[in-house]
């Protein structure tokens, strides 16, 4: 698809039975695997991985968390920056989703924060098994500069990437179209950005199904 047909993810682009197999997916075992602070201690394995960037306090944790549908899977805080590690989690030895520090703007020195960016690029660039890294954008807030760094690299990589639209709830219906033109906009530079968005609310569960399905097809 060409990109100047970026769009939300059209409900009907599935095919029978898919959504609801992927969700039964994703109610199957899930385990935290391990943390990890450099590329050393990347687990040892060839499973497909999808991985969730942005920026800080842009909803990882809790999207991670209604993905499974569990509470207390991925720890989530009000704190921007808690996440200091790429989380790993095993969905049934079938899928791992990793949790990465979020870029931008955290409560630590100016040295952690140079290091964690340093850990996200260098695992951007260099894991073979990583399928395609689901970047969230806060919906409030929309596409910010550090994003489109993100995304700079990213295309330079050739990594795939697909817009992963967080929190709409807390968007009122009559700026949805808004947010969604704009961010539109945007990608329609970007070579590596999978060209549908996926617009979600942990806290509705709008969106879910959808996401889930696009992870699943990658395994």
């Amino acid at each position: 698809m060409s990109l100047e047909n970026f769009k939300l993810q059209p409900f009907d682009s599935y095919e029978d039975g898919e959504l609801e197999t992927a969700r039964v997916s994703f109610k199957a075992d899930c385990e935290f695997v391990k943390g990890v602070v450099d590329m050393e201690g990347l687990p040892n394995t060839s499973v497909t991985e999808i991985a969730l960037a942005g920026r800080s306090n842009v909803g990882k944790s809790s999207l991670i968390n209604a993905l499974t549908d569990r509470k207390i899977l991925a720890r989530t805080s009000n704190t921007p920056g808690r996440t200091r590690e790429l989380n790993f989690f095993n969905l049934n030895q079938h899928l791992q989703m990793v949790d990465m520090p979020g870029y931008g703007y955290a409560k630590a020195s100016k040295t952690e924060v140079a290091t964690w960016n340093a850990l996200i690029r260098e695992y951007l660039r260099g894991r073979v098994q990583l399928k395609r890294v689901f970047m969230l954008i806060d919906s409030r807030h929309g596409v910010k500069s550090n994003d489109i760094e993100i995304m700079k690299m990213l295309d330079a990589s050739a990594v795939s990437y697909q817009i992963v639209l967080t929190k709409l709830d807390k968007v009122h219906k009559d700026e949805q179209q808004k947010l969604f033109d704009k961010t539109h906009d945007i990608l329609l530079k970007r070579p590596a950005c999978h060209p549908f968005i996926l617009a979600t609310s942990s806290a509705k569960g709008w969106g879910l199904a959808e996401l889930r399905a696009e992870m699943l097809r990658l395994v």
